[in-house]
């Protein structure tokens, strides 16, 4: 595969990701379902809100070509949470959330390495 081809899998990794990502935690962040489900975990909804949010701020980030490093390590960091948290409670069912996290350092490394 040649390092252009390379690139353009990225850079598709890279909005697929950011918009899957994004669209998710907008449904976290703003639904009455994400609420009510969110209740039953006992933490207050503040909780939900800021972890939502700022989901959302980091996907953007990572997104905007300048901020995509900065923007990755803020997502890394709030999915790390978010593993931590499902963890906590017993819900096991972290992988979609694992893969995301590599994603999006696979996506931070090759723009470091490119740049």
């Amino acid at each position: 595969m040649t390092a252009d081809r390379g690139g353009n899998a990225l850079t598709v990794l890279q909005w697929v990701l950011g918009i899957v990502i994004l669209a998710e935690s907008a449904r976290f962040a703003l639904t009455s379902g994400a609420a009510h489900a969110f209740a039953k975990t006992g933490m207050p909804n503040v909780v939900r809100l800021v972890l939502g949010w700022a989901e959302m701020a980091a996907a953007i980030l990572f997104l905007l070509p300048r901020f995509t490093v900065a923007g990755g390590w803020f997502l890394i960091g709030v999915l790390v949470l978010a593993i931590a948290i499902h963890l906590l409670h017993g819900w096991f069912d972290v992988g979609a959330l694992v893969v995301y996290a590599v994603a999006a350092w696979t996506v931070m490394e090759e723009k470091k390495r490119a740049a």
